[in-house]
């Protein structure tokens, strides 16, 4: 294992969690859940994954099922993540 792939693969995991804190606190906002620290984490996990997220976004809209919105992107970017960490650690 090289240390390019064993850094590159931790910066992917923690990207991960990002994203696994971002699907929480969305779902927790969605529940009408809203305390000042569920505002906090939902700025910062934004701030980071958006600038991922938004181009993939503007490929794949959202599609509209009824009355709800699927967004294809976030799990177009959370598929991406999980395959390239795999692969990047087994460099």
């Amino acid at each position: 294992m090289s240390v390019v792939g064993t850094v590159l693969g931790y910066v992917l995991t923690v990207f991960l969690l990002l994203l696994i804190a971002r699907l929480i606190v969305d779902w927790a906002e969605l529940l009408g859940n809203r305390p000042q620290w569920v505002w906090k984490v939902r700025r910062f996990t934004h701030a980071a994954t958006e600038p991922v997220i938004a181009p993939v976004r503007k490929v794949l809209k959202p599609v509209r099922l009824g009355g709800v919105g699927l967004d294809l992107a976030f799990t177009v970017v959370f598929v991406a993540v999980l395959v390239l960490r795999s692969v990047a650690f087994s460099l």
